[in-house]
């Protein structure tokens, strides 16, 4: 149960923010076997100047364009599993029309313990839902 938080610019019509959004779903649904309805996105538009992304010394430029991506998600995959899903949703953002270099993941990781999905209750420690395990 990935919550994925999506900073944009602003500038993109509704539909375009949806299909964003939708095409790091699809990537997370495919590499991680994932639930359909485990989708909390939070997306965020920009105004100019808002969003700070730079090369990291890796030689090329960002546009206006860029999406920063935050998954936070609970420990366990591999990094051949992470890498995987950031292939996935550069993929998948590339054929909404995102190029690569505006592509920013960052991938946070935590434990059962960490998540309450209501009332108050931590459920993949109640037992209220299974842990996730791909």
């Amino acid at each position: 149960m990935p919550l994925v938080r999506i900073d944009i610019n602003e500038g993109r019509t509704v539909g375009e923010v949806g299909i964003l959004s939708r095409s790091i779903h699809d990537a997370i649904l495919a590499e991680y076997g994932i639930p359909e309805r485990d989708y909390f996105h939070i997306l965020t538009e920009h105004r100019g100047g808002q969003i700070v992304a730079q090369d990291a010394g890796l030689g090329f430029e960002r546009t206006g364009g860029v999406v920063m991506i935050q998954i936070f998600t609970q420990a366990g995959r591999s990094q051949e599993a992470k890498q995987s899903l950031f292939a996935a949703i550069s993929a998948n953002l590339a054929l909404a029309g995102v190029a690569g270099e505006d592509v920013f993941v960052g991938y946070v990781e935590n434990t059962a313990g960490d998540w309450s999905f209501g009332y108050g209750r931590a459920q993949y420690i109640t037992g209220e839902l299974n842990v996730p395990r791909k």
